[in-house]
């Protein structure tokens, strides 16, 4: 199984298939972004509330990872993506019946839970299948698949609000993960044999999950990645009221201008395998966080001495964007690594680290929105420094030891 998985057809075959499950969490995202302030104007809530249900989901999606992760451990990894998909498609659902603000980010919450588990499942499944710069060619091809999510999902969230109001998005997403679950039943075969499969249970969790804690390694490069997701989910919870209220853009428009901001991060994420074989991975991840650090602090310093048009901000977002699409990938293989026996519990504990700092991160820069890019320009720069910042303590240090 390991060699058919190996050759380049079967590779990309199970890349494709992961891809697909995996969009569905950012369709979750990026399908309702553009409709936010028509959201909050019909719900009769501000934009800072709004932000409500982007750390809702953020929050349960991170939280549901120490779940889904020890479950694929001890069942197999195709259980938990049912079971996962069809909470998902209850709260989409919930959702797309919700009449306040509360009962939207409540369902928010639900398909959270749900989405989970096609973050933290796949990953352990690549895992199953790779290690190295294998594993990193499978994760930046899988990427490859989730890039049309920020490029046509808010297109396609403004085109079906368009035509028939904006919770006809959330009934979209319901079929979607409907349609997920049948796509694995048939295509996608199981990775985990019982024999490798661990039994779980409160002591062996806490076990697990303490060693994790305490490797410097593992949490390093966790939070190396955590702080650029963290990034990104500021410009996802921000972006909207930001392209609308201060450069006027429509809907339509906005979904643009957000797929051009993603494709950076996309695009140069196809680029990772490749420096990986050819450099290695620790190279990869430092040059990759020292541009995002620099590209994004750049941004901020032109920015607050008043060059905050649209094309400028656009501009900075995708240089950093695609140092960015360098670090996550490579982050994430790197942190798996050394943890193959319980690549599904290292996996979910550290998504849960990466969404609920992503949620907390959120919640402390919306208040500060005023209808300019700066602040939100500030929080993703902030991030930035961080993430270069831990980068060198994290893998100076993984050198040193080694």
């Amino acid at each position: 199984m390991q060699q058919a998985a190996a050759r380049p057809e079967g590779l990309f075959r199970s890349a494709l298939i992961l891809g697909l499950m995996s969009m569905v969490g950012p369709f979750a995202i990026d399908m309702y972004l553009p409709m936010m302030p028509e959201i909050g104007v019909a719900l009769g809530v501000d934009e800072a509330a709004m932000g409500a249900t982007i750390i809702g989901y953020f929050i349960a999606f991170g939280l549901a990872q120490l779940i889904y992760g020890p479950w694929a451990d001890q069942s197999g990894r195709r259980l938990p993506i049912y079971f996962g998909l069809g909470v998902f498609a209850i709260g989409s659902v919930g959702a797309a019946m919700a009449g306040s603000l509360g009962t939207l980010v409540a369902w928010r919450f639900v398909q959270g839970l749900g989405g989970a588990a096609v973050m933290v499942v796949p990953r352990a499944i690549i895992r199953d299948m790779h290690t190295g710069a294998a594993a990193t060619k499978m994760m930046a091809l899988i990427m490859l698949v989730i890039s049309v999510s920020p490029m046509l999902a808010p297109l396609a969230g403004s085109g079906v609000a368009a035509v028939a109001g904006w919770r006809a998005i959330f009934w979209v997403l319901a079929v979607a993960a409907v349609a997920c679950v049948t796509l694995m039943h048939f295509a996608l075969p199981e990775t985990l044999p019982p024999e490798r499969r661990v039994k779980v249970n409160v002591a062996a969790l806490t076990r697990v999950a303490g060693m994790l804690l305490r490797d410097a390694k593992f949490m390093g490069l966790t939070f190396v990645g955590g702080f650029g997701m963290a990034s990104f989910f500021i410009f996802i919870a921000l972006a909207p009221f930001v392209y609308t209220q201060d450069f006027g853009l429509t809907p339509t428009q906005f979904s643009l201008a957000f797929a051009v901001n993603a494709a950076g991060f996309f695009g140069a994420s196809q680029a990772a395998g490749p420096l990986a074989d050819r450099l290695g991975l620790t190279r990869v991840v430092l040059g990759g966080a020292t541009g995002f650090g620099l590209a994004t602090a750049t941004l901020f310093a032109v920015v607050a001495t008043g060059g905050s048009s649209l094309v400028v901000v656009m501009a900075g977002l995708f240089i950093g964007n695609a140092f960015l699409g360098l670090v996550i990938p490579t982050t994430m293989v790197m942190a798996l690594d050394d943890h193959g026996e319980n690549a599904g519990m290292a996996s979910s504990l550290g998504g849960t680290l990466q969404m609920v700092a992503g949620g907390v991160a959120v919640g402390i820069a919306t208040p500060f929105h005023n209808g300019t890019a700066t602040p939100m320009i500030a929080a993703i720069a902030a991030c930035g420094l961080a993430s270069a910042t831990l980068a060198w303590v994290v893998l100076s240090w993984v050198r040193q030891a080694a």
